[in-house]
C-alpha cells in the first residue's frame, strides 16, 4: 500500500511537472513586443472625436512594421474581442485588440497592433465582453479582414477571462 501511494505522489508530481514545463515554453507578450522598439503607434482619440470626425474613423499606418522573430512562437497575450466568426453562443474567429473600442468605436489599430485569432472550440459568447487572454502560436502574416488589415495570426489554444 505504501508503494501504491509512493507511485502515485510520484505520477502526480510528474504531471505538474509537464503541465508547469508547457506553461514556461508560453511566452508572455505585451502589446509594444508585437512593434520595432523604434516605431510608435499612433494615438488614440476619444470615441467623440471620431464622432464628430467620421472620415478620421480610417485604419492609419498600413506599412507598420512587424517583429519576425515572433513567427512560430507559444504566446500568451491579454486583449479584446472583435467578433468575426461565431454564433449565439460561441465566437471560433476575431481580432485580438489592445484596447476596448477598437475597430468598433474608434479606427482599427495599425497592423501591427491586431492578432487575427481563430479557435475552433469556440469563445463562450458572454467571455468576449470583457478582456482576456489568448493563448496559443502566432505566425507572422498579414491579412485583410472586413474590418482591418492585421499584421498577426494565431491559431488559439486556449481563450480566458483575463479578470
Amino acid at each position: 500500500m505504501r508503494i501504491l501511494k509512493q507511485i502515485g505522489l510520484f505520477s502526480a508530481a510528474t504531471i505538474c511537472l509537464a503541465a508547469f514545463a508547457a506553461q514556461a515554453d508560453v511566452r508572455e507578450l505585451k502589446w509594444n513586443e508585437l512593434k520595432p522598439s523604434d516605431w510608435e503607434a499612433p494615438a488614440v482619440r476619444d470615441p467623440i472625436f471620431y464622432e464628430q470626425n467620421p472620415d478620421l474613423q480610417v485604419q492609419t499606418e498600413l506599412d507598420a512594421p512587424v517583429v519576425p522573430e515572433l513567427d512560430g512562437l507559444k504566446v500568451k497575450i491579454p486583449g479584446y474581442v472583435v467578433q468575426l466568426e461565431g454564433d449565439d453562443r460561441r465566437i471560433t474567429e476575431f481580432l485580438l485588440v489592445p484596447y476596448f473600442g477598437a475597430c468598433i468605436h474608434v479606427p482599427p489599430p495599425p497592423p501591427n497592433q491586431i492578432i487575427h485569432v481563430t479557435f475552433p472550440e469556440g469563445v463562450p459568447y458572454p467571455v468576449t465582453y470583457d478582456a482576456v487572454w489568448v493563448t496559443g502560436t502566432i505566425t507572422v502574416e498579414h491579412r485583410d479582414s472586413d474590418l482591418a488589415l492585421v499584421g498577426y495570426q494565431m491559431e488559439a489554444d486556449a481563450v480566458i477571462s483575463y479578470f
